[in-house]
């Protein structure tokens, strides 16, 4: 049990807690656009989300940029920032924010961490691995470019860049666009330092390599650690030449493209890592960064065999995992999110369950607990992770979510606990594979199984909240001159938020006028409707009571 100071709850004036359990449902991924051939949750035939939506306890809730921690509003929100927001009930500068912060003031390059990945640069390479895009949901060429041109002024004469391609949170095939701006940043460098030896190294889709989580799949990580450390994979002259062969071979997007490795004029791979050698990882987002770094780092490590593992000095952009430590060396020290509702509840000695697949198992256990991992109070609390299908998702639009239906259909009435939340993958990740017909099936099953879970709350004289973490089944494409592009991104859209409560009179409660309600402002009204007062300094209730 994780010991929590200062996180008392006092019984909330006029609130009548219901006699069954509050279920939190977080349909990951949809968000609230206008209707069009565009919205893959608008085309769907969804009934029941519907009449939800309609209610008069519902309303619509920010989840991007600075309602969520970001930099600007032109940022999109994602799973990690708005499940740390549900979980928090407050808003905390996020990843991008502090690493933007950490680059202007400069004291980024001041760390001492940063200093001994150059010192062991200078008489050996400085490796750079990470998503190589400015979608600023996992990480931002920005931040990529800056460090090169530090490393290069500080004298690091050696350098290579290990790029994953993205075609998720920006244009699903948008690789050659990013590439050529890093090869100008590149040769731009080279020609300005005499001697200076900066170039493009490997990569592949960051579905394919190195970028798993949560365990899902250690072959990908595997595949991703052959490549970038070893130099095994398909070689090619240029990055740019790589992604333009695939791309003749396959009409997916950069995602899910093969890995390749970069070799010169004597077909020898030009950026195998070796003993003494600096290797910085620039992802500021922390579930699809943990294993790639863990295979670098950990002397026992046993999830696959490493071959002939360099020593090689290894450090993260911020602390990806705060519990496990991991990694052990990083830039920028990552948001401190304390007294999360989880940590409340288990001092209340509330029971609750979370549950989840696999690909979002971490979001409502990891991210909603502000970053940490394992349980709160195992006494209390429950946490089931239903294992994903290592497929792409269009291929299976359901994905787990009649699964984690069945089993939260079973948590519920057990009796055994007052408060559980899910989320429901699909409307995310096979959203993100830009298939339309399959994201509006994922909506359908999504629509069907809450049904379900609604006849089951209104039998156990529970409430069931509904809401999103952020947008993106609602824009599924653009259209330019009449020719559509799959957008795989996330959206800049609000999201839903109702509230189901079985004895649909009488509860006492009604929607509060609320300024410019985000996420943050769920968590305490969860609270509420169990009973509590919201902590001070906590965003404001949804709901007002009588």
């Amino acid at each position: 049990m994780q010991t929590v100071t200062d996180v008392s709850l006092s019984e909330l004036a006029n609130a009548t807690p219901p006699a069954g359990p509050v279920l939190l449902v977080i349909a990951d991924g949809v968000g609230v656009a206008p209707e069009g051939p565009s919205n893959a949750v608008a085309e769907a035939a969804t009934p029941t989300l519907d009449a939800l939506n309609a209610s008069a306890l519902s309303c619509h809730l920010a989840a991007h940029g600075t309602a969520v921690g970001l930099p600007s509003d032109d940022d999109m929100g994602n799973s990690e920032v708005g499940h740390n927001a549900l979980g928090a009930g407050r808003i905390f500068a996020q990843g991008a924010k502090l690493v933007n912060i950490a680059l202007e003031t400069g004291t980024i390059f001041e760390s001492p961490v940063w200093r001994a990945a150059l010192d062991a640069a200078h008489d050996n390479c400085l490796h750079l691995l990470g998503l190589h895009s400015d979608g600023n949901v996992h990480s931002h060429t920005d931040h990529l470019y800056q460090m090169l041109e530090n490393a290069a002024a500080d004298g690091v004469m050696k350098a290579r860049v290990h790029i994953l391609l993205d075609g998720r949170d920006v244009g699903a095939r948008s690789a050659l666009n990013y590439i050529a701006q890093t090869e100008q940043v590149l040769t731009k460098l080279n020609d300005h330092h005499p001697g200076l030896d900066y170039r493009i190294a490997s990569g592949g889709g960051r579905m394919t390599i190195t970028m798993d989580r949560y365990e899902a799949d250690w072959d990908m990580v595997k595949r991703g650690y052959d490549c970038h450390t070893h130099g095994i994979g398909r070689t090619f002259p240029s990055a740019t030449d790589a992604v333009e062969t695939m791309y003749g071979e396959t009409d997916k997007g950069d995602q899910y493209l093969g890995e390749f490795v970069i070799v010169g004029d004597g077909g020898e791979p030009v950026g195998r890592m070796a003993d003494c050698d600096a290797v910085v990882m620039f992802n500021f987002r922390g579930d699809r960064a943990i294993e790639i770094s863990q295979a670098y780092e950990e002397e026992t490590f046993s999830a696959f065999d490493r071959g002939n593992h360099p020593d090689v000095y290894y450090a993260g952009m911020l602390e990806y995992d705060g519990d496990a430590k991991v990694p052990s060396n990083y830039l920028v020290d990552p948001p401190a999110i304390d007294q999360t509702i989880g940590e409340y509840l288990c001092h209340e000695g509330v029971t609750s369950f979370a549950i989840s697949e696999t690909q979002k198992f971490g979001h409502v256990t990891y991210f909603w607990n502000g970053n940490r991992s394992g349980y709160l109070d195992e006494s209390l609390e429950t946490y089931i992770e239903i294992p994903s299908d290592n497929v792409e998702f269009n291929t299976t639009p359901a994905m787990k979510v009649r699964e984690i239906t069945s089993q939260t259909i079973d948590l519920l009435r057990s009796g055994s606990y007052r408060f559980g939340r899910l989320n429901f993958p699909s409307g995310d990740m096979v959203g993100h594979t830009g298939d339309l017909t399959a994201t509006i099936e994922a909506m359908e099953v999504i629509d069907e199984c809450m049904a379900e879970l609604l006849t089951v709350i209104d039998e156990l004289d529970g409430v069931l909240v509904y809401t999103a973490d952020h947008g993106n089944a609602d824009i599924m494409f653009t259209e330019t001159d009449g020719v559509r592009t799959p957008k795989t991104s996330h959206t800049l859209s609000p999201v839903p938020f109702a509230i189901h409560d079985a004895r649909r009179t009488g509860a006492g409660y009604q929607l509060a006028k609320v300024d410019n309600p985000g996420l943050a402002n769920v968590t305490a009204t969860l609270l509420n409707v169990l009973g509590f007062a919201a902590p001070d300094g906590w965003e404001p209730s949804l709901i007002s009571f009588d």
